[in-house]
């Protein structure tokens, strides 16, 4: 019997700009296609209508996914008028339509009412879970499904182009906040009717545009450099949690899940706070500092 192919070492980051209509999921496998990469995972879902920054973590990488998964994600999106649909975008069947078309004036004074904290509730169509089913499965087989009101947080929210039968707006907003629910409830607040007709997101967290390339291109590089050149490194999405660099001694400790007494680290150290063991520019474990002891709860092997 044939030996299974184990696949490339591959460890870091890489930004794909989504193309449209194309799963997050399938973003990943082609990922792994191209790159024979051992383990390959993505932070933070998009739309297959949706394009743009989908973070891709490989090997290692695939530890640090929740630090990302939190961020504040940026998006352009586009809300046209007139018309709502089951799935609060373009792919939707029409439900109801209105004659209303509302002024720049009058979405201007509508954005702050969704600013800050507030709540939402998801599309029928999404991939939360019901039960242990995803809603969009459940919406697909004609079951009647009732999604909760939830709270996430809009930091900004602008109007970047407006028109009289759609209008374009960039928003920062927290993880878990749904774009079509924003574009279907603003249109509401404003006596009319809408769905997202664009999505794009441009950030999340560190990762913006100008970090993002096409599978296309990603077809290239892997037949033209290595690896290790344009993969970025594991603690990119890491910059918030404090360095502590350690010794070849004390590295090898925390890898075999060893404890380092306070008194050998710097006093400086704050008690209770998060900290990434590094040797060089490479990360050993993600620590936990207590009264007596640093102790690692996420061991890398790189």
């Amino acid at each position: 019997m044939a030996r299974k192919r184990k696949g490339n070492k591959v460890d870091g980051w890489l930004v794909i700009d989504k193309p449209y209509d194309m799963g997050s999921t399938k973003v990943v496998g082609k990922c792994r296609y191209l790159t024979k990469a051992q383990k390959v995972g993505h932070a933070g879902t998009l739309d297959p209508l949706a394009t743009g920054v989908l973070p891709i973590a490989f090997g290692e990488a695939t530890k640090t996914i929740p630090f990302i998964m939190d961020a504040k994600k940026i998006y352009r999106f586009t809300v046209t008028w007139g018309e709502e649909r089951t799935t609060d975008d373009k792919e939707g069947d029409v439900v109801e339509s209105s004659d209303v078309r509302p002024s720049e004036e009058e979405i201007i004074n509508a954005i702050p009412e969704f600013l800050g904290v507030i709540k939402q509730r998801p599309p029928v169509f999404s991939a939360i879970k019901i039960d242990g089913k995803r809603a969009y499965d459940l919406a697909r087989a004609g079951e009647n499904v009732e999604m909760k009101e939830r709270e996430v947080e809009v930091y900004d929210l602008q109007l970047i182009e407006p028109a009289t039968e759609y209008a374009t707006f960039e928003m920062e907003c927290s993880k878990g906040t749904y774009v079509r629910s924003v574009g279907r409830d603003l249109a509401r607040k404003l006596g009319t009717l809408g769905y997202i007709s664009m999505l794009r997101r441009t950030k999340v967290g560190l990762f913006d545009e100008s970090d993002a390339i096409s599978l296309e291109k990603l077809e290239e590089l892997v037949h033209s450099a290595p690896l290790e050149e344009w993969i970025l490194n594991v603690v990119t999405v890491l910059g918030d949690i404090l360095a502590l660099a350690v010794t070849e001694d004390q590295a090898a400790f925390l890898k075999n899940g060893g404890f380092i007494p306070l008194g050998e680290l710097p006093t400086s150290n704050r008690i209770g706070d998060l900290y990434k063991a590094m040797q060089g520019d490479k990360i050993i474990a993600l620590c936990e500092l207590d009264e007596a002891f640093l102790k690692p709860v996420r061991v890398f092997n790189l």
